[in-house]
């Protein structure tokens, strides 16, 4: 399969500030609203004695998962990734809001939504202050990075708060179908499995495969040079 690659104009330096978003105008034609019904809040990992020794070097257990029920709703053009991924967020705190209300929060405009900084400050101003903006700030993530990512991601959805990240660059999910976004992009982290292993991904430019799982290693590296708000 050939990679589905979305390219923006945005050119922005810096790491934790660099936004973006990522549709070519081709794809956003395509990417009108689309709903879906939130999905059950999954139970968290199970502690029952069948699973005594399940756990890494790191405490996690193996075998936990969660999934946290979202409205889905594809961004409508090519810079409201930022504010699509942001309301859908949202959504699972029982939060209706409009994506050009999210918008107009963020300060979104045609070169993309600022950076992660943003939409923490967002989430925090309609959920309560429980969201921190987290920065990658090397190329490739390094290990504690990515631990460290585990432990944000397993915490905030244990909470029902899905996680929102600014990603760049191409990443393969589970299925081998790569997605890649040369100016930047920003995605709803809903859900992990294998102990946080594998992360579940709402992807507001892709309305034909909305959601799909990624390794968490890719995830981090997807973020590396930029940040995610948990």
């Amino acid at each position: 399969m050939n990679p589905i690659i979305h390219k923006s104009g945005l050119s922005v330096a810096g790491l934790l500030v660099a936004g973006g978003c990522a549709l070519g105008p081709a794809v956003a034609a395509h990417a009108a609203p689309v709903h879906t019904n939130p999905s059950t809040f999954a139970p968290a990992g199970r502690s029952d004695k069948a699973n005594a020794g399940k756990a890494d070097k790191g405490g996690h257990d193996r075998r936990a998962e969660r999934l946290v029920g979202v409205d889905y709703q594809a961004q409508p053009n090519f810079f409201y990734c930022g504010p699509a991924a942001t309301r859908m967020a949202l959504s699972a705190q029982g939060k209706a809001i409009s994506q050009d209300e999210v918008a107009r929060l963020l300060g979104t405009t045609e070169a993309g939504t600022p950076s992660a900084l943003d939409t923490t400050r967002v989430l925090n101003e309609l959920t309560g202050g429980a969201y921190r903006t987290t920065e990658i700030p090397d190329p490739v993530a390094r290990p504690d990075q990515v631990e460290r990512l585990r432990t944000d991601v397993m915490k905030a959805l244990d909470a029902g708060r899905p996680v929102v990240a600014n990603v760049k660059g191409t990443a393969v999910d589970t299925d081998g179908n790569p997605h890649s976004y040369e100016g930047g992009h920003y995605l709803t982290l809903i859900g992990y499995r294998d102990g946080g292993d594998t992360i579940r991904i709402a992807d507001p430019a892709d309305p034909g495969n909305g959601e799909y799982w990624m390794p968490l290693a890719k995830v981090a590296n997807w973020i590396a040079e930029r940040g995610y708000s948990a």
